[in-house]
């Protein structure tokens, strides 16, 4: 299987089961999935889904982390097996950017400094704390007293 339709199916799976705010739209697009290419088993996909996420619910509010991961892999299975026939991953593709859009890529941050001396430079891409040792006189070394 095409490494981009695995790792497209694995990001489908684990959207679907940690999705809270977009759970509507993951489902229902998993379902047009399931009713375009298998619509026989649509109604059985539609039980499983809100099963699923009811064990979802619970297993992210004990932070149950092995439930988790046990109904993701379940769900990257089934939709591995569903597109196993039409390997275009246009269509899933399609679903996952509806239900877990990707981030924005961070900003390029380019950064130049030139010393000389004794000066200090301190560069940062995102904020920075610094703590200064207080900067107390040196004492005069015994030769000049």
């Amino acid at each position: 299987m095409d490494p981009e339709f695995t790792s497209l199916t694995q990001s489908a799976g684990a959207a679907l089961v940690t999705s809270t705010d977009a759970w509507q739209a993951a489902r229902e697009g998993t379902l047009r999935l399931w009713r375009r290419l298998q619509p026989h088993r649509a109604a059985m996909v539609a039980a499983d889904l809100e099963e699923g996420r009811t064990e979802a619910l619970t297993a992210l509010a004990a932070d149950d982390q092995e439930a988790l991961d046990g109904l993701r892999v379940e769900w990257q299975a089934r939709l591995r097996r569903l597109l196993a026939a039409r390997p275009d991953a246009a269509e899933l593709r399609a679903l996952l950017d509806e239900i877990a859009p990707a981030p924005e890529p961070a900003p390029r941050i380019t950064q130049r400094a030139v010393a000389s001396g004794r000066a200090r430079i301190y560069q940062a891409g995102r904020d920075q704390h610094l703590a200064e040792p207080d900067a107390a006189p040196s004492a005069a070394p015994d030769s000049e007293r």
